[in-house]
């Protein structure tokens, strides 16, 4: 087994917490290499052979090289933790856990994640668009979370590990948690767990 995983990142990236989450979990030993995204690190010759598609994470295991958050969370447990605990024990737990994932890189990315971009990158987006699919996920998951410690099981998943990042850091964005306690009640049930480990913080905006 290697003795340090090495993760190419964006340090104020939810995709990239949740893999360096993931593995601080796992009890993965890893070192981080942080990429000057602004000068274009991530499209140097370099990187793109690591990943020709030029974005964060990439993860070097040993000589296994492998990028996509999602793709990378999988590879972890699989590799090394009880794949089945975080992947799901039976076909409904499968599926649910899989949704999330979708809904990781859909609604997630559109919604609370490109509020963030904007707000803490200067991202060219509709910030206003992003405020209202993040609120109506919000709504769904909120009710997901009704009487269930978190998204799909009454033990931490993947579901859970690829929606915390971007949804705990929701109000950097602009997109307050205040009317969802159940949302809030899971980040702190998360931000309790042994080994966790935090995102970098961006200041909250004002409201408007």
């Amino acid at each position: 087994m290697t003795s340090s995983v090495k993760l190419y990142r964006n340090p104020k990236s939810g995709h990239c917490h949740r893999v360096e989450l993931m593995m601080a979990l796992l009890g993965v030993a890893y070192e981080t290499v942080d990429l000057d995204m602004a000068n274009g690190a991530h499209k140097a010759p370099d990187f793109l052979a690591l990943n020709p598609m030029g974005q964060v994470p990439a993860i070097d295991d040993d000589g296994t090289i492998l990028s996509d958050s999602n793709a990378i969370l999988t590879y972890l447990v699989h590799r090394y933790g009880d794949a089945e605990t975080w992947t799901g024990k039976t076909p409904v737990e499968k599926a649910e856990i899989q949704r999330w994932l979708s809904i990781a890189a859909g609604e997630i990315a559109s919604g609370p994640a490109a509020a963030r971009l904007v707000k803490v990158f200067g991202a060219p987006l509709d910030h206003g668009a992003a405020q209202a699919k993040a609120h109506k996920l919000f709504e769904v998951m909120n009710a997901a979370l009704d009487g269930r410690s978190f998204l799909v099981a009454e033990r931490l998943t993947l579901a859970d590990i690829s929606a915390y990042s971007y949804v705990a850091h929701a109000p950097e964005g602009g997109v307050a948690l205040d009317d969802y306690p159940n949302i809030a009640a899971w980040i702190a049930r998360i931000e309790a767990l042994p080994n966790f480990i935090g995102m970098a913080k961006s200041p909250i905006p004002a409201a408007a």
